[in-house]
């Protein structure tokens, strides 16, 4: 008897089951919140384009103008440094071996030119000229001249060996913070360009934004135009840039945002804004969204205005 109405209400059960599920299953859920937060532009009407965080006055790639073995590194990441400060040195053993034969030459032509101004005057002290012959004196005039053109000669070679030691210590030709050391003691420096340089050294007192503006939007950007720059970790928070100049000459494009519809073969023109460090919390070389109020682009207003009379 039992066994007469278990499958009917079993399949009761599994009716009723389905139809609940069904019925959660089509309750209205929530619209799920954007995971994306878009930048509040303080612009009715703008541009926009990527911006390089860098020095005000540019990443300064640091060479040498002699290659060779890298002996010494003086400064680390994050150090300050002066015009004149020691940045790294090439090995310098070969020269100094140069320059101890030719300060030896100094001093024998020095101790020539003596010799020689010596027996000059003895000659030109004899009480009786006549026992002197005059072609006697013309030569040991002649022996000083000489003598002195062999000191100076000896001395410009010394003091050129010792110049080409100080070339082989490069130091920092404008203030600045070490951003970036690609060199270590040991490993071989080359000269020209390279892919990545020696040392980056940037003035981080205050920054420069170089935003890229397509092509075709070039002709909105005036000059002294407003600007604000969101930093990614913070989109609702603009900071106001300050107008410096417009490069105008239009590059290829290099600095890439990585959005799957960008353009990878335009062109871009370049627009430099500054900024003060304590206002911007980004590091030099760091991307952010700059967006620059420009004049409404007409031919969005008369698409729009199409859009609108399509019934």
């Amino acid at each position: 008897m039992i066994r007469k109405y278990l499958l009917p209400f079993l399949a009761l059960m599994g009716v009723v089951i389905i139809i609940i599920a069904i019925i959660i299953d089509n309750r209205p859920k929530p619209p799920a919140g954007s995971p994306i937060q878009w930048p509040q532009v303080p612009f009715s009407s703008y541009v926009s384009g990527a911006g390089i965080v860098e020095a005000s006055g540019g990443n300064i790639a640091i060479g040498t103008s002699v290659q060779g073995i890298v002996t010494a590194v003086y400064v680390k990441w994050g150090d300050h440094v002066k015009v004149g400060d020691r940045l790294f040195k090439i090995d310098d053993r070969e020269l100094k071996a140069q320059r101890l034969p030719a300060i030896a030459s100094v001093k024998e032509a020095s101790a020539r030119m003596v010799q020689a101004e010596d027996q000059l005057r003895l000659a030109e002290s004899v009480p009786d000229q006549r026992a002197v012959s005059r072609e006697e004196i013309s030569n040991r005039i002649a022996a000083v001249a000489v003598s002195k053109a062999a000191w100076s000669s000896a001395k410009a070679r010394a003091e050129q060996i010792s110049l080409a030691i100080e070339r082989l210590t490069v130091r920092a030709i404008a203030a600045g913070k070490i951003l970036q050391i690609n060199i270590r003691p040991g490993e071989f420096a080359q000269t020209g360009l390279q892919a990545k340089p020696l040392l980056v050294l940037g003035n981080d007192q205050q920054l420069y934004i170089r935003v890229d503006i397509d092509e075709f939007d070039a002709s909105r950007v005036a000059p002294g135009a407003s600007a604000a720059a969101f930093v990614r970790s913070a989109p609702r928070q603009p900071v106001l840039l300050k107008f410096e100049r417009i490069e105008p000459y239009v590059v290829p494009k290099t600095a890439l945002t990585g959005s799957p519809t960008e353009r990878v073969d335009s062109r871009v023109l370049q627009v430099i804004y500054s900024v003060e460090t304590r206002a911007l919390p980004v590091y030099i070389g760091q991307q952010i969204d700059v967006y620059i109020q420009a004049p409404a682009d007409p031919s969005l207003n008369k698409s729009r205005q199409q859009r609108g009379r399509a019934p």
